[in-house]
Protein backbone atom coordinates (compact mmCIF):
# COMPACT_ATOMS: atom_id res chain seq x y z
CA UNK A 1 0.00 0.00 0.00
CA UNK A 2 2.91 2.34 0.79
CA UNK A 3 4.36 1.72 -2.68
CA UNK A 4 0.96 2.48 -4.24
CA UNK A 5 0.63 5.66 -2.17
CA UNK A 6 4.06 6.87 -3.35
CA UNK A 7 3.44 5.95 -7.00
CA UNK A 8 -0.18 7.04 -7.38
CA UNK A 9 -1.07 9.55 -4.63
CA UNK A 10 -3.87 11.03 -6.76
CA UNK A 11 -5.48 7.61 -7.11
CA UNK A 12 -5.53 7.03 -3.36
CA UNK A 13 -7.02 10.47 -2.71
CA UNK A 14 -9.64 9.79 -5.37
CA UNK A 15 -10.56 6.52 -3.70
CA UNK A 16 -10.90 8.28 -0.35
CA UNK A 17 -13.13 11.00 -1.85
CA UNK A 18 -15.39 8.41 -3.51
CA UNK A 19 -15.69 6.61 -0.17
CA UNK A 20 -16.87 9.82 1.50
CA UNK A 21 -19.97 9.95 -0.73
CA UNK A 22 -20.76 6.27 -1.07
CA UNK A 23 -24.42 6.51 -2.03
CA UNK A 24 -23.84 9.16 -4.69
CA UNK A 25 -20.85 7.25 -6.08
CA UNK A 26 -22.77 3.97 -6.22
CA UNK A 27 -25.64 5.64 -8.09
CA UNK A 28 -23.19 7.18 -10.59
CA UNK A 29 -21.40 3.86 -11.11
CA UNK A 30 -24.78 2.13 -11.49
CA UNK A 31 -25.33 4.01 -14.73
CA UNK A 32 -22.05 2.61 -16.08
CA UNK A 33 -23.06 -0.88 -14.92
CA UNK A 34 -26.34 -0.66 -16.85
CA UNK A 35 -24.61 0.72 -19.95
CA UNK A 36 -21.95 -2.02 -19.98
CA UNK A 37 -24.61 -4.70 -19.50
CA UNK A 38 -26.70 -3.22 -22.32
CA UNK A 39 -23.85 -3.11 -24.85
CA UNK A 40 -22.36 -6.50 -23.94
CA UNK A 41 -25.74 -8.27 -23.71
CA UNK A 42 -27.03 -6.91 -27.03
CA UNK A 43 -23.75 -7.80 -28.72
CA UNK A 44 -23.86 -11.34 -27.29
CA UNK A 45 -27.54 -11.66 -28.23
CA UNK A 46 -26.74 -10.84 -31.87
CA UNK A 47 -23.81 -13.29 -31.83
CA UNK A 48 -26.05 -16.00 -30.36
CA UNK A 49 -28.70 -15.43 -33.05
CA UNK A 50 -26.00 -15.72 -35.71
CA UNK A 51 -24.72 -18.93 -34.14
CA UNK A 52 -28.24 -20.39 -33.94
CA UNK A 53 -28.95 -19.59 -37.60
CA UNK A 54 -25.62 -21.09 -38.65
CA UNK A 55 -26.50 -24.25 -36.74
CA UNK A 56 -29.91 -24.39 -38.43
CA UNK A 57 -28.29 -24.00 -41.84
CA UNK A 58 -26.09 -26.94 -40.94
CA UNK A 59 -23.45 -27.79 -43.51
CA UNK A 60 -25.33 -26.38 -46.51
CA UNK A 61 -22.89 -23.47 -46.73
CA UNK A 62 -20.01 -25.96 -46.93
CA UNK A 63 -21.56 -28.27 -49.51
CA UNK A 64 -21.37 -28.26 -53.31
CA UNK A 65 -23.75 -30.41 -55.36
CA UNK A 66 -22.79 -31.45 -58.92
CA UNK A 67 -25.46 -32.89 -61.24
CA UNK A 68 -25.84 -33.40 -65.00
CA UNK A 69 -26.98 -30.18 -66.65
CA UNK A 70 -30.60 -29.84 -67.73
CA UNK A 71 -29.94 -29.53 -71.46
CA UNK A 72 -30.15 -31.78 -74.52
CA UNK A 73 -26.36 -31.78 -75.02
CA UNK A 74 -25.60 -32.70 -71.43
CA UNK A 75 -24.88 -36.34 -70.47
CA UNK A 76 -27.51 -38.34 -68.59
CA UNK A 77 -25.10 -39.26 -65.82
CA UNK A 78 -21.76 -38.19 -64.39
CA UNK A 79 -18.81 -40.37 -65.39
CA UNK A 80 -15.71 -41.62 -63.59
CA UNK A 81 -13.77 -38.90 -65.42
CA UNK A 82 -16.15 -36.27 -64.05
CA UNK A 83 -15.62 -37.71 -60.56
CA UNK A 84 -11.83 -37.45 -60.90
CA UNK A 85 -12.08 -33.84 -62.09
CA UNK A 86 -14.32 -32.96 -59.16
CA UNK A 87 -11.87 -34.62 -56.74
CA UNK A 88 -8.96 -32.66 -58.25
CA UNK A 89 -10.91 -29.39 -57.91
CA UNK A 90 -11.87 -30.05 -54.29
CA UNK A 91 -9.63 -28.93 -51.42
CA UNK A 92 -7.35 -31.31 -49.54
CA UNK A 93 -9.71 -31.40 -46.53
CA UNK A 94 -12.88 -31.99 -48.58
CA UNK A 95 -14.91 -35.21 -48.85
CA UNK A 96 -16.36 -36.25 -52.24
CA UNK A 97 -19.33 -38.61 -52.29
CA UNK A 98 -20.82 -39.82 -55.63
CA UNK A 99 -24.33 -41.30 -55.48
CA UNK A 100 -27.23 -42.55 -57.60
CA UNK A 101 -30.93 -41.97 -56.96
CA UNK A 102 -33.77 -44.23 -58.11
CA UNK A 103 -37.52 -44.26 -57.53
CA UNK A 104 -38.74 -47.74 -56.72
CA UNK A 105 -41.32 -49.69 -54.68
CA UNK A 106 -40.52 -50.12 -51.00
CA UNK A 107 -42.48 -52.44 -48.68
CA UNK A 108 -42.27 -52.28 -44.88
CA UNK A 109 -44.57 -55.20 -43.99
CA UNK A 110 -47.79 -56.85 -44.94
CA UNK A 111 -49.73 -54.62 -47.31
CA UNK A 112 -47.65 -51.51 -46.56
CA UNK A 113 -45.76 -50.33 -49.64
CA UNK A 114 -45.02 -47.09 -51.44
CA UNK A 115 -42.97 -45.64 -54.26
CA UNK A 116 -40.09 -43.48 -53.04
CA UNK A 117 -36.56 -42.42 -53.89
CA UNK A 118 -33.74 -44.70 -52.77
CA UNK A 119 -30.11 -43.56 -52.70
CA UNK A 120 -27.18 -45.71 -53.74
CA UNK A 121 -23.78 -44.85 -52.29
CA UNK A 122 -20.64 -46.87 -51.55
CA UNK A 123 -19.25 -44.71 -48.75
CA UNK A 124 -22.25 -43.39 -46.77
CA UNK A 125 -19.98 -42.53 -43.84
CA UNK A 126 -18.85 -39.45 -45.82
CA UNK A 127 -22.36 -37.98 -45.66
CA UNK A 128 -24.13 -39.60 -42.71
CA UNK A 129 -23.67 -40.75 -39.13
CA UNK A 130 -25.49 -43.59 -37.39
CA UNK A 131 -28.03 -43.07 -34.59
CA UNK A 132 -28.71 -46.78 -34.02
CA UNK A 133 -26.39 -49.54 -35.19
CA UNK A 134 -23.30 -48.71 -37.24
CA UNK A 135 -22.51 -47.93 -40.86
CA UNK A 136 -20.45 -50.82 -42.31
CA UNK A 137 -17.05 -50.08 -43.85
CA UNK A 138 -16.88 -51.25 -46.58
CA UNK A 139 -20.59 -50.98 -47.28
CA UNK A 140 -21.66 -53.92 -49.43
CA UNK A 141 -25.04 -55.07 -48.10
CA UNK A 142 -28.01 -54.03 -45.95
CA UNK A 143 -30.04 -50.83 -45.80
CA UNK A 144 -29.61 -47.56 -43.91
CA UNK A 145 -32.86 -45.87 -42.82
CA UNK A 146 -33.43 -42.20 -42.09
CA UNK A 147 -34.48 -41.31 -38.51
CA UNK A 148 -37.94 -39.93 -39.38
CA UNK A 149 -38.77 -42.88 -41.61
CA UNK A 150 -37.53 -45.32 -38.95
CA UNK A 151 -39.74 -43.69 -36.31
CA UNK A 152 -42.79 -43.64 -38.63
CA UNK A 153 -42.41 -47.32 -39.62
CA UNK A 154 -41.06 -48.49 -36.27
CA UNK A 155 -37.89 -49.82 -37.88
CA UNK A 156 -34.50 -50.48 -36.32
CA UNK A 157 -31.32 -52.50 -36.89
CA UNK A 158 -32.21 -56.12 -37.58
CA UNK A 159 -35.61 -55.41 -39.20
CA UNK A 160 -36.16 -56.08 -42.88
CA UNK A 161 -37.69 -54.08 -45.73
CA UNK A 162 -38.35 -54.95 -49.36
CA UNK A 163 -36.85 -52.70 -52.06
CA UNK A 164 -38.05 -53.45 -55.59
CA UNK A 165 -38.87 -57.03 -54.55
CA UNK A 166 -35.49 -57.65 -52.88
CA UNK A 167 -35.35 -58.14 -49.12
CA UNK A 168 -32.87 -55.88 -47.31
CA UNK A 169 -31.92 -56.03 -43.64
CA UNK A 170 -31.69 -52.70 -41.82
CA UNK A 171 -28.13 -52.35 -40.47
CA UNK A 172 -28.36 -48.81 -39.07
CA UNK A 173 -30.70 -45.88 -38.49
CA UNK A 174 -29.10 -42.60 -39.60
CA UNK A 175 -28.59 -39.74 -37.17
CA UNK A 176 -30.71 -36.61 -37.81
CA UNK A 177 -29.02 -33.65 -39.41
CA UNK A 178 -28.31 -30.53 -37.33
CA UNK A 179 -29.79 -28.39 -40.10
CA UNK A 180 -30.69 -28.96 -43.71
CA UNK A 181 -28.58 -29.65 -46.73
CA UNK A 182 -28.40 -31.36 -50.06
CA UNK A 183 -28.45 -34.76 -48.42
CA UNK A 184 -31.06 -34.59 -45.67
CA UNK A 185 -31.07 -38.04 -43.98
CA UNK A 186 -34.55 -37.69 -42.41
CA UNK A 187 -36.47 -39.93 -44.82
CA UNK A 188 -33.63 -41.54 -46.74
CA UNK A 189 -33.25 -45.19 -47.66
CA UNK A 190 -29.63 -45.90 -48.56
CA UNK A 191 -28.35 -49.05 -50.27
CA UNK A 192 -24.94 -50.03 -51.66
CA UNK A 193 -24.42 -48.77 -55.19
CA UNK A 194 -24.07 -52.34 -56.43
CA UNK A 195 -27.81 -52.79 -55.79
CA UNK A 196 -28.59 -50.57 -58.79
CA UNK A 197 -28.28 -51.24 -62.50
CA UNK A 198 -26.56 -48.87 -64.90
CA UNK A 199 -23.29 -46.92 -64.81
CA UNK A 200 -22.40 -43.41 -63.79
CA UNK A 201 -23.64 -41.15 -60.99
CA UNK A 202 -26.64 -38.87 -60.58
CA UNK A 203 -24.96 -36.57 -58.06
CA UNK A 204 -21.55 -35.83 -56.61
CA UNK A 205 -21.60 -34.07 -53.24
CA UNK A 206 -18.49 -32.18 -52.09
CA UNK A 207 -18.30 -31.20 -48.42
CA UNK A 208 -15.68 -28.53 -47.77
CA UNK A 209 -14.25 -27.20 -44.52
CA UNK A 210 -16.07 -23.84 -44.76
CA UNK A 211 -18.21 -21.72 -47.09
CA UNK A 212 -15.21 -19.88 -48.58
CA UNK A 213 -13.58 -23.14 -49.64
CA UNK A 214 -16.94 -24.38 -50.98
CA UNK A 215 -17.28 -21.28 -53.15
CA UNK A 216 -13.74 -21.73 -54.52
CA UNK A 217 -14.42 -25.41 -55.24
CA UNK A 218 -17.69 -24.62 -57.05
CA UNK A 219 -15.90 -22.10 -59.27
CA UNK A 220 -13.10 -24.59 -60.03
CA UNK A 221 -15.59 -27.34 -60.94
CA UNK A 222 -17.48 -25.01 -63.29
CA UNK A 223 -14.21 -24.02 -64.97
CA UNK A 224 -13.08 -27.63 -65.47
CA UNK A 225 -16.32 -29.40 -66.41
CA UNK A 226 -18.11 -26.58 -68.28
CA UNK A 227 -15.16 -25.17 -70.19
CA UNK A 228 -16.52 -25.94 -73.68
CA UNK A 229 -20.21 -26.60 -73.06
CA UNK A 230 -22.48 -26.75 -70.07
CA UNK A 231 -22.25 -30.37 -69.00
CA UNK A 232 -23.02 -30.08 -65.29
CA UNK A 233 -24.99 -27.96 -62.87
CA UNK A 234 -23.03 -26.85 -59.80
CA UNK A 235 -25.04 -25.68 -56.80
CA UNK A 236 -23.62 -24.07 -53.68
CA UNK A 237 -25.02 -21.79 -50.99
CA UNK A 238 -21.73 -20.34 -49.80
CA UNK A 239 -22.76 -16.87 -51.03
CA UNK A 240 -25.98 -17.07 -49.04
CA UNK A 241 -24.08 -18.10 -45.91
CA UNK A 242 -21.68 -15.15 -46.32
CA UNK A 243 -24.57 -12.69 -46.84
CA UNK A 244 -26.28 -13.99 -43.71
CA UNK A 245 -23.06 -13.48 -41.78
CA UNK A 246 -22.72 -9.89 -43.03
CA UNK A 247 -26.36 -9.15 -42.20
CA UNK A 248 -25.96 -10.33 -38.62
CA UNK A 249 -22.74 -8.34 -38.28
CA UNK A 250 -24.67 -5.20 -39.26
CA UNK A 251 -27.44 -6.18 -36.81
CA UNK A 252 -24.85 -6.50 -34.04
CA UNK A 253 -23.54 -2.99 -34.71
CA UNK A 254 -27.10 -1.62 -34.65
CA UNK A 255 -27.83 -3.31 -31.31
CA UNK A 256 -24.55 -2.01 -29.84
CA UNK A 257 -25.51 1.48 -31.02
CA UNK A 258 -28.78 1.22 -29.08
CA UNK A 259 -26.91 0.04 -26.00
CA UNK A 260 -24.49 2.98 -26.27
CA UNK A 261 -27.39 5.37 -25.57
CA UNK A 262 -27.55 4.05 -22.02
CA UNK A 263 -23.84 4.82 -21.60
CA UNK A 264 -24.48 8.37 -22.79
CA UNK A 265 -27.05 8.75 -20.02
CA UNK A 266 -24.54 7.29 -17.54
CA UNK A 267 -21.94 9.81 -18.72
CA UNK A 268 -24.31 12.69 -18.02
CA UNK A 269 -24.92 11.27 -14.54
CA UNK A 270 -21.19 11.14 -13.78
CA UNK A 271 -20.76 14.67 -15.16
CA UNK A 272 -23.47 15.87 -12.78
CA UNK A 273 -21.91 14.07 -9.81
CA UNK A 274 -18.47 15.47 -10.53
CA UNK A 275 -19.79 19.02 -10.96
CA UNK A 276 -21.65 18.81 -7.64
CA UNK A 277 -18.51 17.46 -6.02
CA UNK A 278 -16.47 20.34 -7.43
CA UNK A 279 -18.88 22.91 -6.00
CA UNK A 280 -19.14 21.24 -2.59
CA UNK A 281 -15.37 20.85 -2.24
CA UNK A 282 -14.29 24.35 -3.25
CA UNK A 283 -12.73 25.08 0.14
CA UNK A 284 -10.95 21.70 0.17
CA UNK A 285 -9.56 22.39 -3.29
CA UNK A 286 -8.50 25.85 -2.12
CA UNK A 287 -6.61 24.31 0.83
CA UNK A 288 -4.87 21.86 -1.50
CA UNK A 289 -3.76 24.69 -3.75
CA UNK A 290 -2.68 26.79 -0.73
CA UNK A 291 -0.40 24.00 0.62
CA UNK A 292 1.35 23.56 -2.72
CA UNK A 293 -0.80 21.34 -4.94
CA UNK A 294 -0.47 22.37 -8.57
CA UNK A 295 -3.27 22.56 -11.15
CA UNK A 296 -2.08 19.29 -12.64
CA UNK A 297 -2.33 17.57 -9.25
CA UNK A 298 -5.95 18.67 -8.78
CA UNK A 299 -6.70 17.66 -12.34
CA UNK A 300 -5.28 14.18 -11.68
CA UNK A 301 -7.33 13.74 -8.50
CA UNK A 302 -10.63 14.69 -10.17
CA UNK A 303 -9.97 12.61 -13.27
CA UNK A 304 -8.95 9.67 -11.09
CA UNK A 305 -12.32 9.85 -9.34
CA UNK A 306 -14.16 9.73 -12.68
CA UNK A 307 -12.03 6.86 -14.00
CA UNK A 308 -12.43 4.92 -10.74
CA UNK A 309 -16.21 5.20 -11.04
CA UNK A 310 -15.94 3.91 -14.62
CA UNK A 311 -13.66 1.00 -13.67
CA UNK A 312 -15.87 -0.04 -10.73
CA UNK A 313 -19.01 0.19 -12.88
CA UNK A 314 -17.27 -1.54 -15.82
CA UNK A 315 -16.05 -4.50 -13.74
CA UNK A 316 -19.48 -4.98 -12.15
CA UNK A 317 -21.17 -4.60 -15.56
CA UNK A 318 -18.82 -7.16 -17.14
CA UNK A 319 -19.57 -9.68 -14.39
CA UNK A 320 -23.34 -9.22 -14.80
CA UNK A 321 -22.93 -9.39 -18.59
CA UNK A 322 -21.45 -12.89 -18.34
CA UNK A 323 -24.48 -13.96 -16.29
CA UNK A 324 -26.80 -12.32 -18.85
CA UNK A 325 -24.93 -14.09 -21.67
CA UNK A 326 -25.39 -17.45 -19.94
CA UNK A 327 -29.13 -16.79 -19.59
CA UNK A 328 -29.42 -15.74 -23.27
CA UNK A 329 -27.54 -18.80 -24.53
CA UNK A 330 -29.52 -21.10 -22.23
CA UNK A 331 -32.89 -19.97 -23.59
CA UNK A 332 -31.86 -19.41 -27.26
CA UNK A 333 -29.51 -22.34 -28.02
CA UNK A 334 -29.96 -24.46 -24.87
CA UNK A 335 -26.31 -24.29 -23.75
CA UNK A 336 -25.42 -21.63 -21.19
CA UNK A 337 -21.67 -22.39 -21.42
CA UNK A 338 -21.62 -20.98 -24.98
CA UNK A 339 -21.49 -17.57 -23.24
CA UNK A 340 -17.75 -18.21 -22.81
CA UNK A 341 -17.03 -18.17 -26.55
CA UNK A 342 -14.17 -15.77 -27.47
CA UNK A 343 -16.54 -13.58 -29.52
CA UNK A 344 -18.60 -12.78 -26.42
CA UNK A 345 -15.56 -11.60 -24.48
CA UNK A 346 -14.80 -9.22 -27.35
CA UNK A 347 -18.17 -7.49 -26.74
CA UNK A 348 -17.64 -7.49 -22.96
CA UNK A 349 -14.20 -5.90 -23.41
CA UNK A 350 -15.64 -3.35 -25.84
CA UNK A 351 -18.44 -2.45 -23.40
CA UNK A 352 -15.92 -2.11 -20.53
CA UNK A 353 -13.71 0.19 -22.63
CA UNK A 354 -16.75 2.31 -23.59
CA UNK A 355 -17.77 2.57 -19.94
CA UNK A 356 -14.34 3.72 -18.74
CA UNK A 357 -13.96 6.06 -21.73
CA UNK A 358 -17.35 7.64 -21.08
CA UNK A 359 -16.43 8.21 -17.43
CA UNK A 360 -13.13 9.81 -18.41
CA UNK A 361 -14.80 12.17 -20.89
CA UNK A 362 -17.49 13.07 -18.36
CA UNK A 363 -14.85 13.99 -15.78
CA UNK A 364 -12.81 16.25 -18.06
CA UNK A 365 -14.81 19.47 -17.61
CA UNK A 366 -15.33 19.21 -13.81
CA UNK A 367 -11.61 18.39 -13.42
CA UNK A 368 -10.60 21.37 -15.56
CA UNK A 369 -12.99 23.62 -13.62
CA UNK A 370 -11.60 22.48 -10.27
CA UNK A 371 -7.98 22.76 -11.41
CA UNK A 372 -8.46 26.36 -12.58
CA UNK A 373 -10.19 27.51 -9.39
CA UNK A 374 -8.31 30.47 -7.88
CA UNK A 375 -7.06 29.43 -4.40
CA UNK A 376 -8.20 32.66 -2.66
CA UNK A 377 -11.71 32.52 -4.08
CA UNK A 378 -11.93 28.79 -3.37
CA UNK A 379 -11.01 29.32 0.30
CA UNK A 380 -13.76 31.92 0.62
CA UNK A 381 -16.25 29.18 -0.46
Amino acid sequence: MGWLRRRFPALLMARRNIGRTKVRSVLAALGIVIGVIAIASLGMFGLTLRYQLTENLGGIGNQVMVQPADSAEAPDALTERDLRQVESAAGSGATVAPAVQRFTTVSYGRGVSETRGVMGIDQPGKLFEARDGSIPQPYRSGALIGPDLADQRDLGPGDTISVNGSTERVVAVLAPSQGFGYTDPSNQIVLPMRSFDGRGYDTITVTETDSTAANATAMAIRAQLNDRRERVTVQDFSGVADQIGQTFQALNLFLIGIGSISLLVAGVSILNVMLMSTVERRQEIGVLRAVGFQKLDVLKIMLSEAVLLGVIGGVAGAAFSIVAGMVINHFVVGDAMLAFRPGNFLYIGLAFAFGVGTSLLSGLYPAWKAANERPVEALRG
